[in-house]
């Protein structure tokens, strides 16, 4: 089964929980069970679903706000509103550090391991690897090269996390970007094919005349060779006869002379 596909199945599976629950306890329960799921990576759509309003005013409210983390939030974030959440299982700390990754191979693709331990709280490098690769790698979420002479982790695939509300403006304006971009494309390659035409037809009419014109070229030579064939016929007959009269024709004595 695809990474793509399981997600869906579970986003699925957390919705329809959370549709169908009522009270705000065993809501707050989900979303520990969500935010601590081994291959769930993306919260946006558990996060929109009406229910989860009923945790506001409650003692479970700070529920809202670990799925919220979890939805577009990294470990950073955790650590500088730790004080107002609660506190993290480990499987929930493993998956914020794993989301923290993908949001720093959003940008870039080449992450040096200085900034790596700083932003996971990572004391050294081979712990730093065993994580990309046991966690990060393995887990399918991110593919890439780990350069130990560069210090650095070259990223080659990343998957993405929900977009956070800052980032629905530039997603906006690139896909108007790239939508105008396409329109220009269409009509540039509408033009090449209208031109395309244009030759085709020009090549076509012009392949035609000169069709035409050999044909001409072969009618005449033929009518020229056919009237030399017959005026070398007929001198060759007139010659003939000439030759034979003078053979026939009686030659005349010379008279004796006195």
């Amino acid at each position: 089964m695809d990474m793509e596909r399981k997600q869906s199945e579970l986003i699925d599976h957390f919705v329809k929980q959370a549709t169908a629950l009522d009270a705000a306890a065993p809501l707050a329960d989900l979303i520990l069970e969500a935010t601590a799921h081994p291959s769930l990576f993306a919260f946006s759509e558990i996060f929109s679903v009406p229910n989860l309003a009923k945790l506001k005013g409650t003692q479970y409210a700070s529920s809202l706000d670990v799925l919220r983390l979890f939805a577009c939030g990294t470990w950073s974030d955790y650590k500088c509103n730790a004080c107002s959440l609660p506190a993290l299982v480990p499987d929930q700390v493993r998956k914020l550090k794993q989301l923290t990754v993908l949001t720093l191979a959003e940008t870039e693709k080449v992450l040096p391991y200085d900034q790596l331990m700083e932003e996971l709280d990572v004391s050294n490098v081979r712990e730093l690897e065993d994580f990309l690769i046991n966690e990060c790698m393995y887990a399918g979420i991110v593919r890439g090269k780990l350069d130990q002479l560069r210090r650095c982790f070259e990223v080659q695939f990343a998957a993405g996390r929900d977009l956070r509300p800052e980032q629905l403006d530039n997603m906006i304006q690139t896909l108007s970007d790239w939508l105008g971009t396409s329109d220009s494309l269409l009509h540039l390659i509408q033009e090449k094919i209208k031109w395309a035409d244009i030759m085709s037809e020009t090549n076509k009419k012009h392949k035609k005349e000169i069709e035409d014109k050999v044909e001409e070229v072969k009618k005449s030579l033929k009518a020229d060779l056919d009237i030399r064939g017959h005026e070398e016929s007929f001198s060759e007959s007139g010659g003939m006869m000439d030759y034979e009269e003078d053979r026939v024709r009686p030659k005349r004595r010379r008279q004796p002379m006195h």
